[in-house]
């Protein structure tokens, strides 16, 4: 059940980023965020620790943020694995794994018990 809420949470975070971010376009409506939300979860447990693994003399060298790099680079395949996705530029998929960040943590907020 809790991968179930972590999924409608997700999925709210995306659909409410889209909808804030004019840099961000996702078309295909409910069916698009909740694929978009999969692919996500599934690049930032897997991918996401190979990344920052291979990454981490570069990581402690920018003082870790680096990172924020491994983050675009993780929404820029998932706009390559999802039709109906995009984001339009470095910038804006920043601000988006920033903005899916915060309200994916005001959610889980209201749904914890």
């Amino acid at each position: 059940m809790n991968l179930l809420i972590r999924l409608i949470v997700s999925t709210l975070a995306v659909i409410i980023s889209a909808k804030i971010l004019p840099g961000v376009h996702l078309k295909g409506g409910l069916g698009t965020a909740i694929i978009v939300a999969i692919v996500l979860g599934l690049l930032n447990t897997f991918l996401k620790p190979v990344l920052t693994f291979l990454t981490i003399p570069l990581t402690i060298i920018t003082l870790g943020l680096f990172l924020l790099v491994i983050n675009v680079i993780i929404v820029y395949i998932t706009m390559a694995l999802v039709d109906g996705f995009h984001v339009d530029g470095f910038l804006w998929a920043l601000i988006f794994s920033f903005v899916m960040s915060i309200v994916g943590a005001i959610l889980s907020s209201l749904f914890d018990d």
